[in-house]
């Protein structure tokens, strides 16, 4: 539509540009966020967004970037509403840009409505504590960090360590355990590379999984400024699919550090001043708006759970962006490096790793009775094979006591049984626990100290028939 009458404001000329950003006059009555036309001197026009106000003027950020602007003869007009991304039920099994139009070949989706990208908060009145288990199928996330509905979970991770596949695999094996109930996936690729986004893709059109998911994939090649709306296009796709369908939804979202990196080439160009490390000082709440959007609320059959999935530059959990995101969430699940080393998949670092609401979704009618009770007695077992493991490279295996080659081997078959699965493998929790029982079996009885008898009697493989 080109009618200049359906414009809510007038033309502005725009005076500087600077990359993705766009410097016009000031604009009155404009209001933050707001969506813009940008008429360019070809007749190409373009959709930008207000991201900056003053009387002095308005900065307009670009969508799809622009390489050459005549400042004379472009223009700006302002629409009077906000980014707003179409949706229906239909958005299930659909794989869109990071501006939200489809990737997949795929017709346009028929909208329902046009929701905000911004969202809406959450009444903490309304809120609903997280309380179900949600099965991954991986056992060192379901065993000893388990996510459960409505929770923030991230996972911490390194160049080159497999998030991705991680990533991947709980796309294809998540589910809501024992009930038959609405499950989808939303999943969004952030500032990835060509090979990454095609294996997401891919992975999606190889397995069931797409059915049940909707993928938001901007690539490293993708302008910068789309990595901001990528994110938030995502989760306003699991708000739809939570509150209005009724379905239990798992965000994830890959790879938040490029987010952040956007943000800071974003204010660097606004020449705003930088906080710790470059990054913009307000990084910590922007990060707090995406994340708690997660949730349950009182009256609604959905929920939305949050799995972000950033990399540590350099490997450092202390880098502002894991720092600040582990102030907002829920805990989180730390990938090591040593463990890749040695050939283990998943690669999780159990001692880093923490789930904050893990006991508030195990236990009797959400996983079983003795879950509890193993991820203790397994913490327990692993950390002293660990410092076993320490003492003998320094005096030797052959000095160590009988009981003390127990718990060494015990802690190599930790890593190998318990930790370590095939990519393919979907492990239910009760063949998780299962396998933490077999591990105690090669342990004296006498040392199982955080479990009741009652529970050895009944679980451990020489009293319950299993082998």
């Amino acid at each position: 539509m080109t009618d200049s009458s359906l414009y809510v404001k007038e033309a502005r000329a725009i005076s500087r540009a600077k990359g993705a950003l766009l410097i016009a006059e000031s604009i009155p009555g404009i209001k933050f966020g707001e969506i813009v036309d940008v008429w360019l001197s070809n007749g190409e026009v373009k959709r930008g967004q207000a991201i900056d106000i003053s009387k002095e003027a308005t900065i307009i950020q670009v969508f799809g970037g622009v390489s050459e602007v005549d400042l004379i003869r472009s223009k700006v007009r302002c629409k009077g509403e906000t980014l707003k991304l179409p949706v229906s039920i239909d958005i299930l099994g659909r794989i869109f840009s990071g501006m939200a139009e489809p990737i997949d070949g795929g017709p346009l989706v028929v909208a329902e409505e046009y929701l905000d990208v911004n969202g809406q908060p959450i009444n903490p009145a309304s809120r609903e504590p997280p309380a179900e288990f949600i099965e991954t199928g991986i056992s060192a996330i379901d065993g000893l960090n388990a996510l459960v509905r409505g929770q923030k979970l991230p996972i911490f991770s390194g160049s080159g360590l497999p998030h991705n596949r991680i990533a991947a695999q709980i796309i294809r094996q998540a589910t809501v355990k024992g009930k038959e109930e609405k499950f989808a996936i939303v999943f969004a690729a952030v500032g990835v590379s060509y090979d990454d986004a095609a294996f997401f893709m891919n992975n999606l059109e190889q397995t069931g999984a797409r059915e049940r998911a909707v993928a938001f994939i901007n690539t490293a090649s993708d302008p910068v400024i789309e990595r901001i709306s990528t994110p938030k296009l995502a989760l306003t796709a699991a708000e739809y699919l939570a509150w209005e369908q009724g379905m239990h939804v798992l965000v994830i979202l890959a790879d938040m550090t490029n987010y952040c990196e956007a943000l800071r080439e974003l204010s660097a160009m606004r020449e705003e001043i930088p906080s710790r490390r470059g990054y913009p000082g307000y990084m910590y709440t922007d990060l707090a708006t995406m994340y708690e959007r997660a949730g349950r609320i009182s009256g609604k059959e959905g929920s939305v759970t949050i799995m972000p999935i950033l990399t540590m530059p350099d490997d450092d959990i202390t880098h502002p962006i894991p720092d600040l995101t582990g102030y907002i969430t829920e805990g989180q699940i730390v990938l090591s490096r040593d463990l890749e080393r040695k050939g283990i998949y998943p690669p999780i670092d159990v001692f880093l790793s923490l789930s904050r609401m893990m006991k508030e979704g195990i236990g009797p009618g959400k996983t079983r009775e003795d879950h509890n009770n193993v991820f203790m007695q397994l913490y327990a077992a692993y950390a002293e094979g660990c410092d076993l493991r320490e003492i003998s490279t320094i005096i030797g295996a052959e000095a160590l006591s009988e009981r003390d080659k127990l718990y060494l081997m015990n802690g190599d078959r930790f890593e190998t049984e318990f930790i370590s699965q095939g990519e393919f493998e979907k492990r239910k929790i009760e063949d998780t626990l299962d396998i933490g029982w077999e591990l105690f079996s090669a342990l004296p009885e006498e040392e199982l100290k955080l479990i009741s008898e009652e529970l050895i009697k009944k679980h451990l493989p020489k009293y319950s028939g299993k082998t």
